[in-house]
């Protein structure tokens, strides 16, 4: 049912073939979230392309327990969905996010059951890694996943970004680990893949610092910086686009060997790389694309098979 849904709500939108002006309008058009949907807005701003917004802007994208649930129930669907081959996240309204929502999380993370304390903290560890999943499920998810950040990026939106395999942001973003002011060490996802330098990582995990655009480039977080919203969702469906017009085999496939390879040594990469693609290159989109490369032709000219 809930694969339905979502490819319903895409299809309202795939008169957007191409990720132009009428597309960057559309994926900031303030529609509301996507039924049954409390906290996302669903959409198919062009080809093959899902766009997922943080939609409550009200809250300053503030992470409820509802957004926790449907970020996982979504990207579980799009992992599995063929007419979707990459994925672009971003933010209703002025800002990205404001992190955890407190005031709807306390009764449920900071005032635990009372019970012994074995049985509290077992419960209290079943919750932090429900938690997690919700960033997981997007690393898992083999479609690239590209971020768009503008204004106050902070607490749990940080961890939701690293997640994610592209980040863009506006001039005006920034960038804050919060979680040290309010007593606790970040826990679903900041402190594990934060793939920058980690002389920023560890200032910005310690301190609770605001980290700026200009930094955030220089230190890898970020790899472009837009000087508004709108030019960078722009910016963002281009890119999602140039991937989207790819090969799903080649596509899908180097990002599963890309999260492999960080988690292991050279060695176990080039070995899994090499049975996967023992597989993997008996498919026609080689062939395809080497006779357009041949004919100086662009791949997004190429009709790939759905994966």
């Amino acid at each position: 049912a809930m694969t339905f849904i979502i490819r319903s709500a895409l299809v309202k939108n795939r008169s957007l073939w191409l990720p132009g002006l009428s597309a960057v309008r559309a994926i900031s058009s303030p529609g509301g979230p996507t039924p049954p949907f409390t906290t996302l807005s669903v959409s198919q701003p062009a080809t093959a392309v899902t766009h997922i917004e943080l939609h409550r802007p009200e809250k300053r994208n503030a992470m409820n327990k509802a957004f926790w649930r449907e970020m996982v129930e979504c990207f579980t669907q799009i992992a599995e969905d063929p007419d979707c081959r990459v994925v672009v996240v971003s933010g209703a309204g002025e800002v990205f996010t404001a992190g955890i929502d407190l005031m709807d999380m306390a009764s449920e993370v900071l005032q635990p059951e009372v019970d012994d304390m074995a049985r509290t903290s077992w419960n209290m560890r079943r919750i932090i890694a429900k938690y997690q999943e919700t960033f997981s499920v997007i690393e898992r998810c083999p479609k690239p996943v590209v971020v768009a950040v503008q204004g106050a990026c902070v607490g749990g939106g940080v961890d939701l970004i690293t997640a994610c395999d592209i980040r863009l942001c506006t001039q005006d973003a920034w960038f804050q680990v919060k979680e040290v002011d309010i007593g606790l060490a970040a826990d679903v996802g900041t402190l594990q893949p934060f793939d920058m330098r980690s002389l920023h990582r560890n200032a910005l995990a310690l301190t609770a610092r605001k980290m700026y655009a200009d930094e955030a480039k220089e230190s890898g977080l970020v790899s472009r910086v837009f000087p508004d919203k709108e030019a960078m969702l722009a910016g963002a469906l281009e890119m999602a686009g140039e991937i989207a017009g790819r090969s799903p085999v080649a596509v899908q496939g180097t990002k599963v060997n890309l999260i492999y390879s960080r988690d292991h040594s050279v060695a176990e990469g080039l070995n899994y790389m090499a049975t996967w693609n023992m597989s993997m290159l008996q498919t026609d989109d080689v062939m395809k694309s080497a006779a357009a490369s041949m004919e100086k032709k662009s791949p997004k000219t190429i009709t790939f098979s759905k994966l």
